[in-house]
Formats: structure tokens, C-alpha cells, sequence
């Protein structure tokens, strides 16, 4: 299959998650092999990015099943390479083969529109899918963008390759020899409680496939709320 890579999102339920197609010459790369499963896919407007409302993020190549779905509505031999998260809200009031898309137990992809064209044709939909995990693949360091105030230090964890997500976040400031756990606050942000305010920071991350890495003084002294640092370090 030939791969098709355009800047969208995705939401994918009951596994649950929510997508944004990754980028080009990708600079990460793992061997760990997964395998196709079955699901659906939908489209809506606009190319969104993607959100951090849910956690735990994977990445996904999905290609259109052409041995259950109406050929006039399905492009054949593409795929589409996406980053997730687990947000897609159910909706209870609807059947899940009728609108109720995101209901638990019925894998399915939200897709934004242009992604899902790579993939299907307008008119058809809805198309039967399959997807398998692959490990995500990122340009440049992880990411951390600190907000809040003082005694709410909250920072988002972004452009994580390999697993994707993080299991665990720890602080350590330049005044302390000491690890602080941080608690996951919402989606992939994690917070703090402590003083950390213009103090030099670094982090210690631990992903989903348990890999560890420690980020040293990647916050500099002097740090304002609002401020983003992009590290020299990547989960391989």
C-alpha cells in the first residue's frame, strides 16, 4: 500500500481515541510489529489539530477494507498514518451502527475530512477500515509547555515518539536533589503542586512500554507560565 500523509484528525472509539496524521521524513522509528483489525471510519469538517484532551496517545496506519466495503466508495491500496488519543465521547442516546459512532464496544475513526478522502470516496460516508498500531515517529526532542500559577505548575507532554503517551512524570528543581511525582491532570498534561516558580527544572518520563528518560535543566531559571522548551531527547 502506498502511504498518504496530510495534517488531520482522527477520533477513534471504543479503543478510543483521537488522531492527527504525522509528519513526513519521519526521524524515529521502532521494530515492534502489530497487527490489522477491523473498524469503521467517518469524516468531519476541517483539519483540526489534534487534541490533547485524552492521554493515552498511539499512532495507527488505516487503509480502507476492500473486501467488506462498496467500491465506489473506497480507495484501495492507501494508507493514512495518524497520531491518537483517547477522546472520542460516546453517545448513549444513539444506536452504534446509527450515530452512536464513539459507543463502547465499536472501534471507530472520526476522521477529518481530508484524511479520510485519502482513503474513501465523499459520498460513501462511512467506510469499513482496517488499522494496525505502529510506533510513532517524530521530528526533533519531546516537548513541555508549562501553564498555570504558583503552586499549580501544569505542563503538557507533546511530540512523543515510540509509545506515544507517558505512564509517569516526575520534577526535580535546581535547588533539590529529590524526584516530585506530578499527577496527571487532564489529557496529556500533568501538574504539580510544589513552588517551582523561575526555578531551574528538569523531568523524568516514564512511557507506556516503560522506557525511562530524564530531561536535565531542559527549563532554564527565569521561566514564565506560557512558555514552551523543546528538548534534545526522543523515546526510540
Amino acid at each position: 500500500m502506498a502511504p498518504a500523509r496530510v495534517a488531520a484528525g482522527v477520533l477513534l472509539a471504543a479503543i478510543g481515541f483521537v488522531l492527527s496524521v504525522v509528519a513526513d521524513n519521519p526521524t524515529t522509528t521502532s521494530p515492534q510489529p502489530f497487527v490489522w483489525q477491523k473498524a469503521h471510519a467517518t469524516f468531519y469538517g476541517g483539519t483540526r489539530r489534534l487534541r490533547h484532551d485524552g492521554w493515552r496517545l498511539r499512532c495507527y496506519k488505516i487503509a480502507c477494507d476492500r473486501k467488506r466495503a462498496d467500491l465506489l466508495f473506497c480507495k484501495p491500496g492507501v494508507t493514512v498514518t495518524v497520531t491518537a488519543t483517547n477522546f472520542c465521547p460516546p453517545n448513549d442516546a444513539l444506536p452504534n451502527d446509527n450515530g452512536g459512532w464513539c459507543n463502547p464496544s465499536r472501534p471507530h475513526f472520526d476522521m477529518a475530512q481530508p484524511a479520510w478522502e485519502k482513503i474513501g470516496v465523499y459520498r460513501g460516508g462511512i467506510i469499513p477500515v482496517m488499522y494496525q498500531r505502529v510506533p510513532c515517529v517524530k521530528r526533533g526532542g519531546v516537548k513541555f509547555r508549562i501553564n498555570g500559577h504558583d503552586y499549580f505548575n501544569l505542563v503538557l507532554v507533546s511530540n512523543v515518539a515510540a509509545a506515544g503517551s507517558i505512564k509517569s512524570m516526575d520534577v526535580k528543581s535546581s535547588n533539590s536533589d529529590d524526584w516530585m511525582p506530578m499527577a496527571r491532570d487532564w489529557g496529556a498534561n500533568w501538574h504539580s503542586l510544589a513552588n517551582l516558580t523561575n526555578k531551574m527544572l528538569s523531568f523524568r518520563l516514564t512511557n507506556t512500554d516503560g522506557h525511562i528518560l530524564v530531561f536535565n535543566n531542559v527549563v532554564p531559571k527565569g521561566w514564565n507560565f506560557g512558555q514552551s522548551f523543546v528538548s534534545k531527547l526522543q523515546f526510540y
